[in-house]
């Protein structure tokens, strides 16, 4: 028996795992005197049992060529094949294939001790077959090794130069990027949706949309679109996502889609029938951002203290109700009855607006300016003027001042002083985003049937409110829980509809409209003091007692205000085009900076206008003699870009004003149309234009009489156009047409169409 040397912590280890047995004390004291040596590492097997038999392949082998990677030992219970290696450092490994060892005796530097050859042949003999379970086999090996190869350090400088560890400096240095970006993008959208009611998102989301758009009709607005089969592709995609983008941010941004679908009858019809949704009710903000918005204007005081009003029941105070009336793009109505007894409609303008609108108005200027660049296209010069307007919109108390205004303006002007009304502004009750006004029972003007409908609310008897009547004192629902102040309390007025609520004011739809073109021709030709939303929502019409309408005009925070000098030129030019003086109206829109009389007059009148040498017409007629489709639709829209840079030929004399009076005419006509037509409006404006002439007291009196003698002979002219109208009532009669306005406006389409222009729809559809 050959005894090889181990280290006292191996042998140690080997005794507690009961795997072999240590044969005498002189091999133990020997591994105590070994474990010493710090220096050199001490490798050995140990085996006991049953001797060995020679295995002449195994003494025959070269070791020194081919030294093994196992060793093996056998017990009397069984036989298992481990490979154990116990080393100081890894780099032994490579060592043992260059070591040299003596044919008879091994190194006692390297095993700690002499060892005989037989001992090592048995020791590196080959291991025995493997079990019949792979898995049980090597789990044998692990449990009941016995022997330990031995091995060697290498020379270092065999090892040669040594290779520095991979940084992955440029992955981290991205990665560290990539994490401060997400961080910093982070902290970015949840101050600025905390702090700035998502104004920084919604202007990134604009710019955004905006270049994708242009991008889209700078590369396919062509006769053969690349990237779409023709351009009304193009034109529905593009007015999807501005659609998707008005909707979204909310907010100002519903006005100015609002003021697009206002002129989307000169828009491609894509873009007609997706912002004719523009119109639907906005969203309302809760009562909690209300409170939040009267609490900062009124000096951190509640609604209570404010108005006067309680949610407890108490019934010495006011009732309020907490769910709007009414929410549109800015604002939103409550209603409520003062302490005192007056109704009110309180507008409150919604919190984040105040926030929003300085980036809104900047993203609105910056898309303007890239547009008019790329597109080459005179638009920026009238962003600034459009903005003053929004912006002056969002100021309640100009509002006011605006109400007040024209309700003097009424008041003074006799033909208009009975027929028309302007609530009440209370001012103590007001400041710039809170609005306090008399409250208004009545029928809006889109309920024709309302409007139209037998009375039976008794004879000499108005409807509620009439005149400026305060409003009978109907008892009021006072709930002790806050949480019913989010119903309707304001009390049910509808007693002249009758008992089976079908009545209706019974007024002349023709008396109506008639009121309406006079309110508005008299704010343009004779005050110069222009109301620019006179949609159907905003006006109200009433019963008085002697069985005549009374209109009501509410939202007074749009106005342009005319200069005396443009006034006289408007009305001049209406004037000629009444009467097809050529020669003035070209000399009024040049001094306006318009090239192209012929396209501005038809604008004007939203009529084909034929009193002209008809070169635009002559020239649309040849491009729709092409017969190609996709470029005679390409070359119109050309056509039509052309005419937009004509009529804003001179940016510098261009008439801002225009842009809202062109609005206020469209939805005068768009009225009379949804009404059936009953006035002749062209006559009834011309009319306004031509006598606003003879009152202009900045005129010479010399001045004054020449045009009065030719108002004479104006109204003589326009009898002509009366005779159109009874002519277009009588095909109405017999249902070959709709009126006079359906008429000029189905005229107004065939020209549009031949610059390219689908009109498909009025004004207020959707």
């Amino acid at each position: 028996m050959c005894w090889h040397v181990v280290p006292g912590n191996v042998a140690e280890h080997f005794k507690r795992k009961n795997v072999g047995t240590i044969g005498n004390d002189r091999t133990s004291a020997e591994m105590k005197t070994r474990q010493s040596d710090s220096a050199e590492l001490y490798l050995g097997t140990f085996y006991s049992g049953e001797s060995m038999e020679d295995s002449p392949e195994v003494v025959n082998r070269d070791w020194t060529e081919s030294p093994p990677a196992w060793i093996e030992f056998r017990s009397d219970r069984r036989q298992a094949h481990l490979i154990v290696i116990i080393q100081k450092y890894s780099v032994l490994l490579f060592h043992l294939a260059s070591k040299s060892y003596d044919s008879a005796m091994v190194s006692p530097g390297l095993m700690g001790g002499n060892t005989c050859a037989r001992c090592l042949r048995r020791t590196l003999q080959a291991p025995p077959p493997l079990s019949r379970s792979p898995l049980l086999h090597s789990r044998r090996l692990l449990s009941s090794s016995r022997h330990v190869a031995a091995f060697a350090p290498p020379d270092p400088a065999s090892l040669g130069k040594a290779q520095p560890a991979r940084q992955y400096k440029k992955t981290r240095k991205w990665l560290r990027r990539l994490l401060y970006v997400g961080v910093f993008t982070g902290v970015v959208w949840a101050a600025d949706n905390q702090f700035y009611a998502a104004a920084l998102t919604r202007t990134t989301r604009t710019l955004a949309t905006a270049a994708w758009v242009a991008a889209d009709y700078k590369i396919n607005f062509r006769e053969n679109p690349p990237f779409a089969h023709d351009l009304t592709e193009v034109h529905e995609r593009s007015a999807r996502r501005l659609f998707e983008l008005l909707r979204t941010n909310g907010g100002l941004y519903l006005k100015i889609g609002q003021a697009i679908a206002m002129q989307s009858a000169i828009l491609p019809p894509e873009f007609q029938k997706m912002f004719s949704r523009m119109f639907d009710d906005a969203p309302q903000n809760d009562w909690e951002d209300v409170k939040r918005v009267i609490a900062e204007d009124f000096d951190g005081k509640t609604p209570e203290e404010v108005f006067g009003v309680s949610f407890d029941g108490d019934p010495s105070k006011g009732v309020m109700e907490k769910k709007a009336r009414a929410s549109a793009s800015v604002a939103q109505v409550h209603w409520a009855r003062l302490h005192d007894g007056r109704e009110c409609a309180i507008k409150v303008q919604k919190r984040e607006i105040a926030q929003q609108i300085g980036w809104d108005l900047w993203a609105f200027k910056v898309t303007a300016w890239i547009y008019t660049w790329y597109f080459d296209i005179p638009m920026y010069s009238l962003v600034p003027y459009i903005t003053e307007r929004l912006t002056l919109e969002c100021d309640f108390r100009n509002e006011a001042d605006n109400s007040e205004r024209m309700a003097q303006y009424v008041q003074g002007e006799p033909r208009l002083r009975d027929r028309v009304y302007i609530p009440k502004v209370f001012h103590e009750l007001s400041s710039k985003r809170v609005m306090t006004a008399e409250f208004i029972e009545g029928v809006k003007l889109w309920d024709k049937d309302s409007i139209t409908r037998s009375w039976q609310g008794g004879w000499r008897q108005g409807s509620p409110g009439t005149e400026g009547r305060p409003l009978s004192a109907d008892s009021v629902p006072r709930p002790t829980n806050p949480r019913d102040y989010y119903d309707h309390l304001k009390p049910d007025r509808n007693y002249w509809k009758g008992k089976d609520g079908k009545g209706g004011l019974g007024v002349s739809l023709k008396e109506v409209m008639t009121t309406m073109i006079d309110l508005f021709s008299a704010q343009m030709f004779l005050w110069g003091y222009v109301h620019c939303d006179p949609h159907p929502g905003n006006i109200f019409i009433r019963r008085k007692p002697d069985g005549h309408s009374e209109l009501v005009l509410i939202d007074h925070g749009l106005y342009v205000n005319m200069s005396p000098d443009f006034r006289h030129q408007y009305s001049l030019f209406w004037k000629s085009l009444m009467t097809f003086d050529n020669a003035t109206m070209k000399e009024v829109v040049k001094e306006w900076g318009i090239e192209n009389a012929e396209v501005f007059a038809s604008a004007t009148l939203m009529k084909p206008y034929t009193g002209g040498n008809s070169k635009v017409s002559k020239k649309l007629q040849e491009i729709t003699n092409e017969k190609d489709k996709r470029k005679r639709q390409y070359q119109m829209q050309q056509a039509m870009r052309q005419g937009i840079r004509e009529v804003l030929a001179d940016e510098k004399k261009w008439p801002r004003e225009l842009i809202f009076i062109g609005r206020n005419m469209r939805i005068c006509q768009g009225n009379n149309q949804m009404l059936g037509s009953p006035v002749n409006r062209i006559k009834i404006t011309g009319s306004w234009a031509s006598k606003a002439l003879t009152e202009d007291k900045n005129l010479s009196f010399r001045d004054r009489i020449r045009f009065y003698g030719s108002h004479l002979l104006f109204k003589t002219v326009l009898l002509t156009t009366d005779l159109y109208f009874y002519y277009a009532k009588v095909k109405q009669w017999f249902g070959r047409g709709l009126g006079m306005d359906d008429d000029i406006d189905n005229a107004m389409r065939k020209m549009a169409s031949d610059y390219g222009v689908d009109m498909q729809h009025g004004v207020f559809d959707g």
